[in-house]
């Protein structure tokens, strides 16, 4: 009896033993799978180090502000504009040809250092060519985009480049623009408005600024008034310009 006992508890063990190796080679499983998890897993973990660098990478973001300070140079060009250091006479040269001489006073004292002196011309070629095209339309406009100064450095690029259009130049002379002009600016005489508007209105004021005449057009046509020798301010709104009858420069 003893021996069966001894079989069957030899038997159990074995069971037991062959159990516990199979608990184990399962236990051995789970150890890979876990450890493979763990590589599945790292790189999640340096997936959050990967995030850190970005947030360094934000501060890049103040270099954005860089960006905006770029335009701030921006004002930096009106230097280089008429006030800025003038080529001397005997360096202006064009790149290709050569100027007149008209052409060389004109732009005598006019080219800023660095700028093709053929630009500067072009401008003055194109205030020319506008006031060649005015006067074919309409000669007072002409005359009072030069009083208002809608065609700039006029008298300049008439002198030096065209000077067939003087006329111009010296009838303006004579000319108010819209605004207020007082003391010796203020000239006796009858004058002409030279394309108003549909709103123009005017206003002439003695000394202790009584009213000496008033007036307003919503004809958008031309219009003539009298400044009187007593006349101390004079005061123009959507005239454009009053141009001096009969003046002659």
């Amino acid at each position: 009896m003893r021996n069966p006992f001894l079989a069957s508890a030899a038997v159990v063990m074995t069971v037991a033993a062959l159990a516990a190796c199979g608990s184990s080679a399962d236990g051995n499983g789970p150890e890979a799978a876990g450890a493979q998890r763990p590589a599945a897993s790292g790189p999640a973990v340096p997936g959050p180090s990967a995030t850190t660098p970005t947030t360094p990478a934000t501060p890049a973001a103040p270099t954005a502000p860089a960006t905006e300070e770029p335009a701030v140079p921006g004002p930096s060009a009106p230097p280089a504009t008429a006030e800025g250091p003038k080529t001397p006479s005997d360096e202006i040269t064009p790149a290709t040809g050569t100027f007149t001489k008209k052409q060389k006073e004109y732009l005598e004292d006019r080219v800023p250092k660095g700028m093709d002196p053929a630009a500067v011309l072009q401008t003055g070629q194109e205030t020319c060519d506008k006031l060649r095209y005015l006067v074919k339309a309409d000669r007072d406009t002409a005359v009072g985009a030069i009083a208002t100064q809608e065609i700039p450095d006029a008298p300049a690029a008439v002198a030096g480049l065209c000077p067939l259009h003087q006329d111009l130049v010296d009838e303006a002379a004579y000319a108010y623009a819209d605004g207020t002009h007082t003391g010796k600016t203020v000239r006796p005489g009858v004058y002409r408005s030279a394309s108003p508007t549909s709103n123009c209105s005017w206003q002439i004021e003695g000394a202790g600024s009584k009213e000496l005449a008033s007036g307003t057009s919503d004809t958008g046509k031309s219009r003539k008034i009298t400044i009187p020798k007593s006349a101390r301010t004079f005061t123009s709104t959507g005239c454009y310009a009053w141009l001096a009858e009969g003046a002659k420069g």
